[in-house]
């Protein structure tokens, strides 16, 4: 198994150097892409303040769970066994809801990422394609991928002034 994995590699490399020109393969970072792009810094900077407001939300009903936990122990010897009992229920009940309220959240923040990294992989493709049939570009690699190349191949800041011009702002719902 190992054999055959090495020749397809071989065979894969052995394909690229028969290309004649060097402008055939090029590669990006598509973390800078991501990242940078106005649209990017625009979309990380909402999701960055939804974080922090929910962030706050959050720690303030953890608080208030931990002092009525607190009250709750310093009222014990105060109360009946069952009002305890009932008392430690609701506070079981609240502290349930504050889990699951956590975790929509969270799987809320996580939705709408996503979502923002799907509109502008989606805005990028036609871009890169455009790019690729312009400068008669054959494969592009994401940098990450890539060990060593020249940075005559880097074609990062061409497709993000591209994606800037094209793509202002990404609607997050």
């Amino acid at each position: 198994m190992n054999y055959l994995k090495i020749f397809f590699i071989t065979l894969f490399f052995l394909s690229i150097s028969n290309f004649s020109n060097a402008k055939d393969i090029v590669f990006l970072s598509m973390q800078k892409i991501l990242n940078e792009s106005k649209a990017g810094k625009k979309a990380q900077d909402s999701l960055k303040k939804q974080i922090s407001d929910q962030n706050t939300k959050l720690e303030n009903q953890a608080k208030k769970l931990k002092k009525d936990e607190q009250d709750l122990i310093a009222k014990k010897k105060s109360i009946t066994p069952e009002e305890y009992r009932k008392s430690l229920d609701e506070l079981r009940k609240k502290n349930a809801n504050y889990q699951k309220e956590k975790r929509r959240v969270n799987n809320e923040l996580l939705r709408k990422k996503n979502q923002a990294r799907s509109q502008l992989l989606k805005a990028l493709n036609p871009i890169l394609q455009k790019y690729m049939t312009d400068n008669n570009i054959k494969i592009i690699f994401d940098k990450q991928y890539v060990v060593m190349a020249s940075k005559e191949t880097d074609m990062t800041n061409e497709i993000l002034k591209l994606l800037d011009n094209q793509l202002k702002s990404i609607d997050l719902k």
